[in-house]
């Protein structure tokens, strides 16, 4: 797969994905991610991008100013 931006190659690899939603962050490490070797822009695939978005929403509901999710765990 070529990138968006730069046209260098995507590469799979497994990165830390952090957010910060309503005041609070959220962190979510060991993602399934495309990434560029040229530029370093990341992707996610569909089904990566809907999980993310769960966990996202998931911790709205944890009283917590931090919350920090392994992804694959979380997944399986």
């Amino acid at each position: 797969m070529k990138c968006l931006r730069c046209k260098g190659e995507m590469n799979d690899k497994y990165t830390t994905f952090m957010t910060e939603p309503d005041g609070s962050i959220v962190i979510a490490k060991n993602m399934p991610t495309q990434v560029c070797e040229q530029c370093g822009e990341e992707s996610y695939s569909a089904e990566v991008a809907e999980q993310l978005e769960r966990i996202v929403n998931a911790s709205r509901s944890v009283i917590a100013e931090i919350v920090v999710v392994n992804y694959s765990k979380n997944v399986a």
